[in-house]
């Protein structure tokens, strides 16, 4: 089933697939075979999950993308201070081929733009055996978390034509920024720029920064976490060469281009986001890359001086209608039903903030369950702001899932009502209480489940009644001759809290509610009983004062069973006395082990 966000992926690439706006590099000649019509984009989440469309597994070269990478392995090797002393950290506001080296001491200004990242190469150590290269081949495809290769092809075209590089590699070594020679440099320098990856490769990479280093589907960790900062510091501030402020201003996110038509972007704590178009703009940046980009943080709201991003989970606890049912009593069919078909019901809290990266995995487990539910509720309650991309995206997703026979509803909204009306979320589908949200699923999937509604239409004969179920016809003749009947109006109290119980009273028709009272003097609604079900036999049983109300919510008639003739059954009628009290027992019973199931849901971590 497609996602909402895999659907938006998708719109957004529609809108920019016939773009051809830029040009393909050609100053490297192997760059220029490449096709201006391929065109991809990925975002990985810092869980692995990823969302692609379009070219997102053709090869191209890394090229300028490998710096942000490789300056991560130059700290490793180097450490900070080293590394500081020979390549600064400051935006040039130059292009990235600029021969640009700081007065006095030569060193560049930063490892983003050509010089730095040949700079950023020859710290590179050779270790346990490896050369320079091998060790940066290696370092990218842990980023990746499959094994990369350098396209030799454009090996040779870079290092054939690569004069001004050359240039720049021997006025380092002239300040001593290289230690060496650089020509050794200098082809570690090509290579890393030819190593081939993918788009979804770069949003994987970008979904390793996001995620403090570790590589969200190996697992593994590959850049220090101390240095994850200082790469995805350098990437924001220098990443897009003489661009790089104007990005930051309108993307809001840390991001490094390369001339082969990649960007790799990261919304650092929740994903990586990988584009792939050739053609270029005039600062050498990707131009469709740079559009989609746009669209994506505006969109969704990915800037990452946004105040109301959060990285924590939106899914505060998450059941289902097997484990945890509304405020009321249900006949015990009822209750077996839901409790073996309960999962068709599926309930998320949410929390704090939502945003895209908040909501999107709940978007994700919402999808997922979709082919095994009937219902999803979402409670609102303890969420203290949603923008208006998550508020869209669950109404997406309620569209999507509708027409798979899934429905999703909202309850508690408080202040958000307004807004989830504003999306187009239908007012049908919004619930005041979680109570009300329950119950009306409960009633669909028990019509659904057993082709008739649970609930008594007529008054109930008192073998139809639970607690008279299991009684002989002699039993119910003898009921039917011994017990009163009583009619109560509407909005009836007829029974008050403090109150000793001398009776019970057996529903034959109607509805009543049990209400407690609150510390702020009003009443709150904790169980509904109707036509075939039993009311107050907790106090019958013990003798002691009612601890609740219950008041008629339309006309009732019931039976009553004073405590006086009860008790008289020792002698009169036992057998029927017996039955009688298994009955309640199990009932009682019953409840219990569907507390227990409610309290182990709501203490589920």
């Amino acid at each position: 089933m497609l996602s909402p966000i895999q659907e938006y992926v998708e719109q957004l690439y529609s809108r920019y697939a016939s773009s051809m706006e830029g040009h393909v590099a050609d100053y490297i000649p192997e760059l220029s075979k490449a096709d201006p019509r391929l065109f991809g984009i990925c975002i990985a989440t810092r869980d692995g999950h990823v969302y692609e469309v379009g070219d997102t597994r053709h090869s191209f070269t890394i090229q300028s993308i490998s710096k942000a990478l490789v300056y991560g392995l130059a700290l490793e090797d180097r450490g900070e201070s080293h590394v500081l002393s020979r390549i600064g950290v400051e935006p040039s506001g130059e292009a990235f081929n600029a021969i640009s080296l700081k007065e006095g001491t030569g060193a560049p200004f930063n490892p983003m733009i050509n010089a730095g990242a040949i700079a950023t190469a020859g710290q590179i150590l050779k270790k346990d055996g490896q050369s320079r290269i091998d060790r940066v081949v290696n370092y990218l495809s842990s980023f990746a978390g499959r094994p990369l290769e350098i396209n030799q092809s454009v090996y040779r075209s870079e290092s054939e034509t690569g004069h001004r590089n050359r240039a720049i590699g021997w006025l380092l070594r002239n300040f001593g920024i290289l230690d060496e020679d650089p020509d050794e440099t200098l082809e570690t320098y090509f290579q890393q720029c030819s190593v081939e990856v993918t788009c979804r490769d770069l949003a994987l990479m970008g979904a390793t920064l996001a995620n403090q280093g570790i590589q969200p589907l190996t697992r593994k960790r590959v850049i220090p976490s101390e240095y994850v900062d200082n790469v995805l510091g350098v990437m924001a501030t220098c990443g897009m060469y003489d661009w790089s402020g104007e990005w930051i201003y309108r993307v809001g996110l840390p991001a490094k281009s390369g001339v082969g038509g990649g960007i790799l972007a990261v919304l650092p704590g929740q994903l990586g986001i990988g584009i792939f178009s050739p053609p270029l703009d005039k600062q050498g940046n990707s131009d469709r890359g740079i559009k989609v980009c746009m669209d994506l943080s505006r969109e969704l709201a990915l800037h990452m001086l946004n105040p109301t991003a959060t990285p924590l989970s939106a899914i505060r606890l998450a059941y289902h209608g097997g484990e945890v049912v509304s405020r009321r009593r249900l006949t015990p069919q009822a209750r077996e039903l839901l409790r073996v078909n309960g999962s068709m019901i599926q309930v998320m809290e949410l929390q704090g903030g939502l945003t895209f990266t908040t909501i999107e995995p709940v978007i994700r487990h919402a999808t997922s369950l979709a082919a095994e539910c009937k219902h999803i509720i979402f409670d609102l309650r303890a969420v203290v702001n949603a923008n208006s991309v998550s508020l869209i995206l669950l109404a997406n997703l309620g569209a999507r899932l509708a027409p798979h026979g899934v429905r999703v509803i909202f309850c508690q909204p408080a202040r958000l009502m307004t807004s989830l009306r504003t999306v187009g979320i239908a007012e049908t589908d919004i619930f005041a209480t979680m109570d009300a949200a329950l119950e009306h699923c409960e009633d669909s999937l028990l019509l659904e489940v057993s082709g008739v509604s649970w609930r008594p239409h007529a008054p109930l004969s008192l073998k139809s009644c639970s607690l008279f179920r299991h009684c002989t016809n002699e039993d119910i003749a003898f009921l039917e001759k011994e017990l009163q009947r009583r009619q109560y109006a509407g909005d009836q109290t007829i029974i008050r809290t403090g109150e000793m119980a001398a009776e019970m009273l057996v529903l034959v028709g109607g509805t009543v509610e049990v209400q407690i009272h609150t510390d702020q003097q009003t009443r709150k609604r904790i169980d509904v009983l109707t036509a075939g079900m039993t009311v107050g036999e907790m106090a019958f049983l013990d003798g002691s004062e009612r601890s609740a109300d219950i008041v008629t919510l339309e006309p009732v008639e019931c039976v009553v069973i004073t405590k006086t003739w009860f008790d008289a059954l020792n002698e009169r009628n036992p057998s029927l006395k017996i039955t009688l009290l298994q009955e309640m027992t199990q009932e009682i019973a019953s409840r219990l082990r569907q507390a227990n199931l409610s309290i182990s849901a709501f203490h589920r971590s």
